[in-house]
């Protein structure tokens, strides 16, 4: 459920997806939304994953702000029955993009309407699920399985991972690794061996995809 809004403009416009009609819409919202998000959900992974490395926390940090899970998110709340769309959008089911898209326009209203403090309420509420499960379960970080399992149906042939920067030394050395498949290649990751960087690669090389796909 929303919360109630002393502005109920600043909800209205939230609300209001690009592809409407006028120059008043959620872009600038969403924009806002993103780094605000970005920050309190790393903020609760500090506080509550006390043993968690960088790399855990980061790879945990990105499936929860991906779009699948904000489309989730935004799906429970029904953002979709209340916001405004143009008659490019006027179709089911709607992208992935569009609910996470009103996800963080909500959040950047709620932010600029009440503050950082019931904004990170609202994420709490609206992500336990999520979060929960990344406390206590932690993240599926199979992602090398993953993105070789996409290549081999999509390319017909493995990632290649190439290292593209070795730092520091002795018990503080790090690795900044880079996958590519059919010779495109993904973001980099930075991990603490190679290993860990390789997966973080996958990961970014899978969020790229999968933001295709959903596009």
């Amino acid at each position: 459920m929303l919360p109630a809004f002393q502005n109920a403009a600043l909800l209205e416009l939230a609300l209001t997806h690009a592809s409407c009609e006028g120059d008043r819409n959620n872009e600038r919202l969403e924009f806002l939304g993103d780094a605000i998000l970005d920050m309190l959900i790393t903020e609760e992974l500090y506080r509550h994953m006390p043993a968690a490395s960088e790399g855990e926390m980061s790879v945990a940090k990105a499936w929860l702000v991906s779009r699948k899970t904000l489309a989730v998110a935004a799906r429970r709340l029904d953002l979709q029955s209340v916001a405004h769309f143009g008659k490019s959008l006027n179709r089911e089911p709607l992208p992935t993009s569009v609910h996470a898209n009103l996800y963080e326009a909500v959040l950047g209203a709620l932010y600029l309407d009440q503050g950082l403090a019931p904004a990170a309420e609202f994420v709490r509420a609206s992500l336990a699920i999520e979060l929960k499960s990344a406390f206590e379960d932690g993240v599926e970080q199979d992602h090398k399985q993953r993105l070789q399992e996409w290549a081999q149906q999509n390319s017909g042939a493995p990632p290649v991972y190439h290292l593209i920067e070795q730092a520091g030394n002795f018990d503080r050395i790090a690795f900044r690794m880079q996958a590519e498949i059919a010779g495109r290649r993904f973001p980099t990751a930075w991990g603490r061996s190679r290993k860990e960087a390789e997966r973080g690669a996958a990961l970014e090389a899978l969020l790229v995809l999968e933001g295709e796909h959903d596009a």
